[in-house]
C-alpha cells in the first residue's frame, strides 16, 4: 500500500473508521506512517493525536478499542478507509459514533420499508392503507397472506417468466416483513439468528 503522507504538510492522512458489520461510519481520525504501522502490527487502530502530538491507540484508557479488520486506500492515495469490529462505544462522549448515531444494522431500502410499515400500522387508517387494513384483520390473516405469497413464488419459480417470479418474490418479502412486525420483530432479529448459526 503506497500511501502519500507528503500531501499534507503535517504528514497525516485522514482515516474513516467504519464498522465492518453494520457499515456505519464511526469516526474520523488521522494517521502518520508510525500510527499505520502500529495499527497493522497490533491489530488495534492507532491514530496520531493532533492535540496530544503523539500516537494514540483508540481505547487505551476507556478500553473501547477498535479491532482492525481491513484497510483500504482511496484513489488518490491520501486517505484510508479502515473497517473495524468496535468494542464498546466509539465516541469519547459515550455514543456509538462521533455523530451521535446508534450503531445498528441498516438494510437500506428494506429498513426504510420496515419504517413505512411501522408508520402505517401506527396511523391505523385501514381505509387508505393496505398495511393498516391487513393488520386490522389480525395475525392469522397476515400469516395466511404470507403462505399464499410463498405458494405463488414456488409456482412462478417453476415457470420461465422472470418478471412474474420477481413480482411474487417482492410480494412475499413485503408480507413477511409485515408478519415479523405483527410478531414484534424486525428483519435484524432474523439476521441475528442466521449469524448465530454461522460456522
Amino acid at each position: 500500500m503506497n500511501i502519500d503522507f507528503n500531501k499534507s504538510p503535517d504528514g497525516l492522512v485522514p482515516v474513516i473508521i467504519q464498522d465492518t458489520i453494520t457499515n456505519k461510519v464511526l469516526m474520523l481520525g488521522y494517521m502518520n506512517d508510525s500510527a499505520l504501522q502500529k495499527t497493522i502490527d497490533t491489530k488495534l487502530v492507532t491514530f496520531f493525536s493532533r492535540t496530544k502530538q503523539r500516537l494514540w491507540t483508540k481505547g487505551e484508557e476507556s478500553g473501547n478499542v477498535l479491532h482492525l479488520v481491513d484497510i483500504k486506500l482511496d484513489c488518490d492515495s491520501d486517505s484510508l478507509l479502515i473497517k473495524v469490529n468496535p468494542k464498546g462505544p466509539t465516541c469519547h462522549k459515550g455514543s456509538d459514533t462521533c455523530w451521535n448515531e446508534t450503531n445498528d444494522n441498516s438494510y437500506g431500502f428494506i429498513s426504510q420499508l420496515e419504517d413505512t410499515i411501522t408508520s402505517r400500522i401506527k396511523a391505523g387508517d385501514s381505509e387508505k392503507s393496505y398495511v393498516a387494513s391487513l393488520f386490522a384483520k389480525g395475525i392469522n390473516k397476515i400469516a395466511q397472506k404470507v403462505g399464499e405469497e410463498a405458494v405463488e413464488v414456488v409456482i412462478e419459480a417453476k415457470d420461465n417468466n422472470d418478471e412474474l417470479f420477481l413480482d411474487e418474490s417482492a410480494d412475499l418479502l413485503f408480507h413477511y416483513l409485515m408478519l415479523l412486525q405483527a410478531k414484534g420483530f424486525k428483519i435484524n432479529d432474523v439476521v441475528n439468528v442466521l449469524k448465530r448459526r454461522e460456522k
